[in-house]
């Protein structure tokens, strides 16, 4: 069943645990619902993550963030609206999904930095973990090096409670990290152990009025809450868009190879031969955004390699660009939304990336982040205060969260 906001909407909701081994009636997540995006494979689901190129797909086997949600003890709602195939937010309904109340929690797909927009939108906590610790087992991708799932819901605490259930080694999927994982059961503990925070000067040098009075009324905020507040220099900071937009066109053109009405999804009707059937099936399945993405990834693959091996270069100096500012902070500081980030229906790759301009340095990176509301305000807006934290310190960065949520009350 499909409503205004639901792609699939499960008419009889409650735990399907396959091979639980507890009841989920006493699962960590008893009694919790959950939305998801329809790219996430539930066994029975119409999985389409959005696209044309998969309609009328139905997924054989649940992902291993489904099958860990529902052995705790989840009830999964059903399947949201989203941008197709993830890229941007431009159709996607999981922040208002929220705000309306319609379920408690939601899980989604973080590319761009998606998941943290659509919660400061929504005015709800996400949380984007450290690439490799949660398995994309199940999950039909766009960008994999740029991805992960995320973790939207209204308590910092929560977030916490899924990651713990969530993250873990995953033979199906040779990405995971593969080493020790965060201690997610042990966020309380570590309530105390980031206390200096670090503002990237270039990331405020291109804000617009609103975004830094908003961004600076945050920082305070952040200040009477315990925080030291201190500005750091990030020189090649400028290059996370140039970075990400080359990876991710080169990753995305490769990840949409197989989509070719062959073996599932949409299929031409119109076609004389096989090789007029995949090039009019291909024209078909992809909508004008994912299309100018495809062909940037297409061109740098065939004809300008040489840029796409330098954005990988310029990554890992990226990377330890920003190892090099943990040295010296404990997390850095970035509002989440851009002014006038709504207006993607029509937007073409250069404006959806003028809208992430702030969250993708932690796709690029790898490193964990989280959106707090209530910190970055100006009027009625919340343009959300963003944190990053050093790769793997998950756990820390929750705790955070935990208790800025706390104090954000009395400040």
């Amino acid at each position: 069943m499909q409503t205004d906001v639901f792609t699939y909407l499960d008419q009889s909701p409650s735990p399907r645990g396959h091979d639980a081994v507890m009841s989920p009636a006493r699962g960590e997540l008893a009694g919790k619902s959950f939305t998801i995006q329809p790219n996430m494979s539930v066994r029975g689901w119409p999985t389409d993550a959005g696209s044309v190129a998969l309609k009328g797909f139905v997924a054989l086997e649940d992902a291993t963030v489904v099958e860990r949600l529902q052995k705790a003890g989840a009830t999964l709602a059903g399947s949201s609206r989203m941008s197709e195939l993830g890229l941007g937010l431009a159709k996607d309904t999981t922040g208002r999904i929220l705000s309306e109340g319609r379920s408690e929690m939601a899980v989604m797909t973080d590319m761009m930095g998606e998941a943290r927009i659509a919660a400061a939108r929504s005015g709800a906590f996400a949380f984007k973990p450290s690439n490799g610790i949660v398995s994309r087992f199940g999950l039909i991708g766009l960008a994999p090096s740029l991805e992960t799932y995320a973790i939207l819901g209204r308590a910092p605490e929560d977030l916490a409670t899924v990651m713990g259930i969530i993250a873990g080694d995953d033979d199906r999927d040779f990405s995971m990290h593969g080493g020790r994982m965060p201690l997610f059961d042990q966020v309380a503990a570590a309530a105390r152990s980031m206390k200096t925070i670090g503002v990237v000067r270039k990331c405020v040098e291109i804000m617009d009025e609103a975004e830094n009075r908003a961004f600076r009324r945050g920082l305070e905020k952040l200040r009477s809450s315990g925080c030291n507040v201190k500005e750091v220099d990030l020189p090649d900071y400028d290059l996370f868009r140039t970075v990400h937009h080359v990876i991710g066109a080169v990753e995305a053109s490769s990840s949409c190879g197989k989509y070719d009405g062959v073996r599932y999804g949409h299929r031409t009707a119109s076609a004389k031969n096989w090789n007029d059937m995949y090039l009019k099936t291909r024209a078909e399945s992809f909508g004008a955004l994912v299309k100018a993405y495809l062909f940037q990834g297409a061109y740098f693959q065939f004809e300008n390699y040489a840029a796409f091996d330098n954005a990988g270069r310029i990554r890992n100096r990226l990377a330890q660009g920003i190892n090099g500012l943990f040295a010296g902070v404990d997390a850095l500081a970035f509002p989440t939304r851009r002014s006038g980030d709504r207006d993607q229906q029509t937007a073409g790759i250069e404006e959806l990336y003028d809208a992430f301009v702030q969250t993708l340095p932690a796709n690029v990176t790898g490193v964990p982040a989280v959106q707090i509301p209530g910190y970055c305000t100006d009027g009625a807006t919340d343009y959300g205060l963003q944190l990053f934290g050093p790769r793997l310190s998950d756990a820390s960065l929750l705790a955070l969260a935990v208790r800025l949520s706390q104090t954000s009350q009395g400040v």
